[in-house]
């Protein structure tokens, strides 16, 4: 076989989904080793109401580049376990606005150092220039199939 096709299988399976199903994974088990009751998808969209409220389904799933369906799942379980409500949008009456409850403010504290913790974990053993020079590639990856 073709030693270029074969590195590029290898890299494609690893950008697709070795490094962030291990990430997501360990957010996961330092969430629940934590007594968070939530999961590393759901922890994402906290995580972008942490950083604003207000935002509509629609920029949620841009922002965690998710589908509808995915994200009224999300939305759905999150609004049962009373972590956000939904506000209709006086400006547009199709959509509505994403807010977090009282109880959904007070996981910030805790849920952002176990993204912490797992980041650091993630990275351990790597220097600044070796993460800098990641982000710089992953970047390039990304801009060039946006």
């Amino acid at each position: 076989m073709n030693e270029t096709l074969v590195l590029s299988e290898e890299f494609y399976s690893f950008l697709t989904g070795k490094v962030s199903t291990a990430i997501s994974r360990r957010l996961q088990r330092n969430l629940k080793a934590a007594k968070l009751n939530i999961t590393a998808e759901q922890w994402t969209i906290l995580y972008h109401l942490w950083r604003e409220e207000g935002l509509t389904q629609q920029e949620l799933a841009n922002l965690t580049y998710r589908d509808k369906p995915s994200i009224t799942r999300l939305i759905n379980n999150l609004e049962k376990m009373s972590l956000v409500i939904r506000v209709n949008d006086k400006k547009d009456r199709r959509s509505n606005l994403i807010y977090l409850t009282k109880e959904g403010r007070r996981l910030k504290e805790e849920g952002m150092r176990q993204s912490a913790l797992t980041l650091k974990e993630a990275t351990e053993g790597l220097d600044l220039q070796e993460l800098q020079a990641a982000q710089r590639i992953l970047d390039k990856v990304f801009h060039n199939i946006k």
